[in-house]
């Protein structure tokens, strides 16, 4: 009987030895490394990008102050330092909250675009900021005398970069709060705003917004609002036309809040991502010409949403969806193969006392795993925080990082990865979360048994490029034709 006991205890414990590290790592899914920010106060921030401000190659984070110093965190010797020191960039003085980073003026060379709101809607007191370089040394383009007749002094939120012709000359959309959207491009060297003509002049209390291939062929856009319905933006011909109510994602009752384009069904076209303020949340999935909402109840479930970002945080081929709340617990969720959410527990980057307000990922050490930076804002100082996913030993991953002929990033392009077990399309974001805007790089983990990669790169313009044979463990830089 003693030895009965023994045997049955001996099998117990493998079994629960052989189970343990998928608890232990389904329950510690990320490892806090704020560590390695070298100067990290407690500060309001807002929204965060992600671009090659110092054109070394490599992309920085991209932070708003709120009343604080706007920061560029760029990784060096292990550390994540401000590399930006010009008065001009950190603009401490204004109330910074949307960012958006995109090349405007066709030189490879990304501006940034800083929204100001120091009011809650309507008229506000600073104007936004268009950031660019010459020799090293940033200047305002507003602050051009040319440019001043249209400067945004409208509360605003979120801003994404959207190339509507297809020619890599982007546009800013501006969500204004209370007053008209905002579209500015470059035009004989001077800003203007297209809004108007383009039938985008929409006066609503606008929160969210993402652009790229939903509908069409060319840079769509979806725009989630408060206190009305959402805008679902199709490009005919460079002009866009709401067709939110004809696809039902007009979602009039909701207050929309943070926004992500995710290929849910893995089956090769992006789908929508739609967070709303303390109501349900909703993942659109296209069927038959119309947008069918298919979370479940754990998904929808209201929170008081900020950022929602899809990414492989943890290189096992399957997206998670990372919801950032304000003054509540964050929730994570990963997307199964049948595009059913299943919720992973957090205990790291739980935040429950924590104030986000904006999020994003990017490899910012290029060691093939996303970090994803959290700040921190509105009622209460806080400092960033930063984490990363524990991954299995031995993890694989692709990177593809496409750019357009002018040597830009191609903001609002498509790519597709497809293999012996999935065909899985990404956005190249142009703007995205809440106030917020990704690394503009397709980032992939790699199942198991997955082989036989190929690529598909869907430009701006429709047109598309093909890549066979791809070894894995690479970033691979892609430029148009």
């Amino acid at each position: 009987m003693f030895i009965k006991k023994v045997n049955y205890l001996y099998k117990f414990l493998i079994i629960f030895f052989l189970i343990l590290p998928i608890n232990i790592s389904r329950a510690e899914f990320f490892k806090d490394i704020s560590n390695i920010i070298t100067i990290n106060e407690s500060r309001l921030s807002y929204g965060v990008s992600v671009t090659d401000i110092n054109s070394d190659g490599n992309n920085e984070f991209i932070v708003t102050g709120f009343g604080y110093p706007n920061l560029a965190l760029s990784y060096i010797d292990g550390k994540l330092k401000n590399i930006i020191q010009e008065e001009i960039f950190l603009d401490r003085n204004r109330k910074t909250i949307g960012v958006a980073a995109c090349d405007l003026d066709k030189d490879g060379f990304e501006e940034i675009y800083f929204l100001n709101t120091d009011t809650y809607s309507g008229t506000k007191k600073y104007s936004d900021r268009l950031i660019d370089k010459n020799n090293n040394n940033f200047f305002d383009l507003f602050e051009l005398k040319k440019n001043r007749e249209n400067l945004n002094l409208t509360a605003g939120r979120s801003v994404v970069c959207v190339d509507r012709k297809g020619d890599g000359e982007y546009g800013i959309y501006v969500a204004n709060y209370g007053g008209p959207t905002r579209f500015y491009e470059i035009e004989n060297n001077k800003i203007v705003d297209k809004a108007e003509n383009l039938n985008l002049d929409k006066v609503t209390g606008g929160r969210a917004v993402v652009s790229g291939h939903i509908l069409t062929d060319r840079a769509d856009i979806f725009a989630a609002n408060e206190r009305g319905a959402n805008f679902l933006l199709k490009n005919n011909d460079g002009k866009f036309y709401d067709v939110a109510s004809e696809y039902r994602v007009d979602d009039v009752i909701q207050n929309g809040r943070g926004t992500a384009l995710s290929d849910i069904y893995y089956r090769g076209r992006l789908d929508i991502l739609s967070g709303n303020w303390l109501g349900y949340h909703r993942a659109y999935v296209l069927e038959k010409n119309e947008f069918k909402d298919i979370g479940n109840k754990a998904f929808d479930k209201p929170s008081r949403i900020r950022t929602i970002i899809s990414a492989d945080f943890d290189n096992d081929g399957f997206d998670e969806v990372f919801m950032n709340n304000i003054a509540e617990p964050n929730k994570l969720f990963r997307i199964n193969e049948n595009g059913k959410f299943e919720e992973i527990k957090l205990k790291t980057a739980l935040e429950i006392e924590g104030y986000g307000t904006g999020a994003a990922v990017a490899d910012i050490d290029n060691d093939g795993i996303l970090e994803l930076l959290i700040s921190h804002g509105e009622s209460k100082a806080q400092p960033l925080t930063l984490y990363k996913a524990k991954v299995e030993k031995n993890s694989k991953y692709l990177r593809i990082k496409p750019i357009n002929k002018f040597g830009a990033p191609a903001r609002g392009a498509t790519v597709t990865l497809m293999s012996n077990q999935r065909k899985h399309s990404k956005t190249i974001d142009a703007g995205s979360g809440y106030l917020c805007q990704m690394e503009p790089v397709a980032h992939y983990g790699i199942r198991k048994n997955e082989k036989d990669f190929r690529i598909e790169v869907k430009w701006t313009n429709g047109k598309k490029d093909f890549m066979d044979k791809i070894e894995i463990n690479q970033t691979i830089t892609i430029k148009q034709k």
